[in-house]
């Protein structure tokens, strides 16, 4: 992920925020079949409930950053870790119960996304305020799906009744 200022087009961003959770949870579908193994890309560790963190994390800051300033106030500064840190929790097998809580928490905070960013005109969406990016270009930075994309489509593990193909 890149902190240089997000290319945007003509889409509806409310859209690309819907996409981006639906792809998200499309991915994370898999991701009950994880193996236990984190993956290291680009010098940090990544596994599904590491991933689902960073996106929910990621719509809650730049949530809140979007009334902040639609409301005349100035944001709170970020203090997340970001990706930076691995928690215990994060190396936990991610289970279907943790993929229904993560859509129902991604979808609601799509749905809010959604509201907010349908409200706006593009005259607002694409204000400049001093150094900041645009409203549409954080949505842009927000729709992007890296953290989920870090996982991919996860292989399934073998069941006790299935024997793996060692030719895969």
């Amino acid at each position: 992920m890149s902190d240089d200022v997000p290319a945007t087009d003509d889409r509806n961003p409310a859209d690309l925020i819907n996409e981006s959770v639906t792809h998200a949870l499309r991915l994370a579908r898999t991701w009950t079949t994880w193996n236990g193994e984190p993956r290291h890309i680009d010098g940090r560790i990544y596994t599904p409930h590491k991933a689902m963190r960073r996106i929910t994390d990621h719509l809650i800051d730049h949530l809140a950053e979007l009334d902040a300033r639609l409301s005349g106030q100035t944001p709170l500064p970020d203090r997340w870790h970001h990706s930076a840190i691995t928690t215990p929790a994060d190396l936990a097998p991610f289970t279907q119960d943790d993929l229904d809580e993560a859509r129902s928490r991604l979808t609601r905070l799509a749905q809010i996304w959604s509201t907010r960013l349908n409200s706006l005109t593009n005259e607002r969406l694409d204000r400049t305020e001093g150094d900041a990016w645009t409203l549409r270009q954080v949505t842009f930075h927000v729709a992007d799906t890296y953290y989920a994309d870090t996982l991919g489509t996860l292989n399934q593990r073998p069941t006790p009744t299935q024997t793996p193909d060692p030719t895969t």
